[in-house]
């Protein structure tokens, strides 16, 4: 009996010194591990002359761009003729953006961008009376009343409604061009 109970002595004294062991070698491989995987995902150091050539070849593809833009720009004035869709002479009035906080939550803004398409000769001063009824009724929407595809429709129909109420008929439809809540 006695060699029983001196033989498991023996193991609880060896026990926290396989803990310790085991403990130290497993820390060993983590370490080993997380170096080798920092070794891989850290981009390596960039010398001094490799710094320089990557700086000059971001000034050239800069310059490069500031001239394609420039040729661009030229050929833009060139094109200036060109008649746009969108335009009064077609029915068409652009209003100005209307960006502007919901109701509720007051940290979210909404921008949108529409265009007007009347019937007949377009009037500028109604248009802009449209434009502040829309810019004044999208500061009464909350964002929950908007939120999904359902939500936009029934923004849309409202803006519609109001646009048709305000111009007794003359405008025929509203397009969006951009909506965007943030």
């Amino acid at each position: 009996m006695e060699d029983a109970d001196s033989a498991s002595a023996g193991q609880k004294k060896t026990s926290p010194v396989m803990m310790i062991a085991a403990i130290a070698v497993l820390t060993l491989i983590a370490g080993g591990g997380g170096w080798l995987v920092g070794g891989l995902l850290a981009p390596a150091p960039v010398s001094v002359e490799e710094a320089k050539i990557i700086e000059e070849a971001k000034a050239a593809v800069a310059q490069k761009k500031a001239v394609q833009e420039g040729a661009a720009a030229k050929e833009g004035a060139k094109d200036e003729g060109l008649p746009r869709i969108a335009t009064e002479a077609n029915g068409v009035v652009q209003l100005d953006a209307i960006t502007t906080n919901l109701a509720y939550p007051a940290e979210n803004w909404v921008r949108l961008e529409v265009a007007l398409l009347f019937k007949g000769q377009p009037d500028v001063a109604m248009a802009e009376q449209i434009h502040q009824d829309i810019a004044a009724y999208l500061k009464t929407v909350s964002l929950q009343q908007i939120q999904g595809p359902r939500g936009f429709q029934y923004l849309k129909d409202d803006i519609e409604e109001r646009v048709d109420l305000r111009s007794e008929g003359r405008v025929t439809n509203v397009i969006f061009r951009t909506f965007v809540i943030q």
